[in-house]
């Protein structure tokens, strides 16, 4: 079994099953993946909490600890900004947790010369705690928008989705998008779960060109989750 742990926000949780479902759209039920998602929503607040390290560790680990005893083959966690947390995670929890910005780095080796620039859109929380810098800094230029695009845009349009109200969050996240696209970033990184949703809802960036340029980690995260769910050997990380 696949375990979730969501609620961080729930749409994100939500988006990562539907996902998962969508990949395997035309299958008998019986071919569709086991999972269990615990939407742990009272995991407190990742960026106002980052200096409150074992707050939100100790969350973390309770909802993970909960997962491992219903059997799940591996953990994966919808939230970008979590991943802080990952290293210290993984040594409370006995089964493997897929990193997601591994993941996304991984993916982007495969289709990105070394030195290309990347762009992320990301929560601040993301952007400082560097999670992606982790895995990026050595071979590509990871980029960001400006303070007021942060601001304005990729915090609002993230803001936005956790309300429910993906339209508007549409046409917020397009100037930070937009400049990404102008500086020539081979890649753009979704960095926070909420922002797939905005883009690909309304398919306000239906061209070609730009749809090949966004990453999406939730969905890159359902195709690998499928691939370790179907496979009979044991899941490293």
């Amino acid at each position: 079994m696949i375990g979730i742990l969501g609620g961080m926000g729930t749409q994100a949780g939500l988006d990562f099953c539907n996902k998962l479902a969508k990949i395997n759209t035309g299958k008998l039920d019986q071919q569709y993946p086991m999972f269990v998602l615990y939407n742990k929503s009272n995991i407190p607040k990742r960026p106002e909490n980052l200096k409150k390290y074992y707050n939100v560790l100790n969350s973390l680990v309770e909802g993970c600890k909960m997962l491992q005893k219903n059997n799940c083959k591996f953990i994966v966690m919808p939230c970008n900004t979590a991943h802080y947390w990952y290293d210290d995670l993984r040594k409370k929890v006995k089964i493997p947790i897929l990193s997601m910005p591994k993941e996304v780095y991984l993916d982007t080796s495969k289709n990105c010369k070394k030195n290309s620039k990347i762009g992320i859109l990301s929560t601040e929380a993301t952007l400082s705690t560097k999670v992606y810098n982790k895995y990026f800094d050595k071979y590509y230029n990871l980029v960001s928008p400006s303070k007021d695009l942060q601001k304005n845009s990729v915090n609002k349009s993230i803001k936005l989705v956790k309300m429910g109200k993906i339209k508007e969050a549409e046409k917020v996240i397009r100037p930070a998008v937009n400049y990404l696209m102008k500086i020539k970033c081979k890649k753009i990184i979704l960095g926070c779960t909420e922002l797939p949703i905005a883009i690909f809802a309304y398919k306000s960036f239906k061209k070609i060109k730009q749809s090949k340029v966004f990453i999406d980690p939730n969905l890159l995260l359902a195709n690998i989750s499928m691939k370790k769910y179907k496979s009979k050997t044991p899941v490293l990380v």
